[in-house]
């Protein structure tokens, strides 16, 4: 089955399951839910979720039996894409083709909506339907993921690195905390949820792929077209933020993310993800 088509099977039944997860937009306080559901269900590819119930699938499972697991990944890379667009942040007025969420509600409940879908996504973990020591693992794996050592440390970094002279340590910190280690946790979790007794090497894929897909984003920052891309252009040189772009130029830049996507596949554990490495240096957004 093509990518493409595979993709939108698994973002099909993560939106269903989000959509039932979520609170309903007319319950109080009903401004704070519309803001939750308008990032959480906003067009996406749900690569995270997917990648969770690849995972799953490799190690024996159904991706439907970590469904729950995988919108929680999900949920909190919501809250991540609020708080990442605020104006203290990165100050983006446009994220998945429509405006930001302090755009549309405000900054007051866009910052409390990404704190309540933070709070909903381990919720939702806590309650899946797996036996009890790997739930708790998989809280940790999210947990982690998520904190100062992963996707916040990352992000803390980025910003700090702005307008800075960068070396590629520093870079390959930034990147492999702020997008890698989410997905690092998808694999991770889908794998340790189906009973994998070392996922050690999916969570390997996924940090790879992980990379690999942000240098791909810093490329398409430079040359995408804003309407495919969904959200602005040109926001990366002219905050001049850290990116493989402004450290190595484009050529360079596309060479590391074949680089790195070859590596994930390598440690691919079915076609689906050996063929979603490819895809996700090859997409135009």
């Amino acid at each position: 089955m093509p990518v493409e088509i595979q993709l939108k099977a698994y973002a099909d039944a993560v939106n269903a399951r989000l959509d039932a997860l979520l609170p309903p937009s007319d319950r109080m306080p009903a401004e704070l839910h519309q803001a939750m559901r308008y990032s959480c269900l906003a067009p996406g590819k749900r690569i995270r979720p997917a990648l969770c119930m690849a995972c799953a699938e490799a190690c024996g499972a159904s991706g439907q039996a970590v469904i729950d697991a995988a919108c929680a990944i999900e949920i909190v890379h919501a809250f991540s894409l609020i708080h990442d667009d605020l104006p203290a942040i990165d100050d983006d007025a446009l994220r998945r083709g429509q405006p930001s969420n302090h755009v549309r509600f405000g900054e007051s409940i866009a910052i409390l909506a990404g704190d309540a879908l933070f709070s909903l996504a381990f919720e939702t973990l806590s309650r899946s339907p797996h036996e009890p020591e790997l739930v708790v693992k998989a809280m940790q794996i999210l947990t982690k993921a998520a904190g100062s050592d992963g996707l916040v440390g990352g992000e803390v970094v980025d910003v700090q690195s702005e307008g800075e002279p960068v070396d590629p340590e520093r870079l390959h910190y930034i990147h492999s905390r702020k997008t890698g280690a989410l997905m690092a946790a998808a694999c991770e979790t889908g794998a340790t949820l189906a009973g994998a007794t070392d996922a050690s090497k999916h969570k390997r894929y996924g940090e790879l792929l992980g990379l690999a897909f942000q240098i791909a984003d810093d490329i398409l920052n430079e040359t995408a077209d804003p309407r495919k891309l969904g959200k602005a252009v040109g926001s990366d040189k002219a905050r001049r933020k850290a990116t493989y772009t402004a450290l190595y130029g484009l050529d360079q830049a596309r060479l590391k993310a074949s680089e790195t996507a070859h590596e994930a596949e390598e440690l691919a554990g079915s076609p689906f993800l050996k063929e979603l490495a490819q895809f996700t240096i090859e997409r135009l957004h």
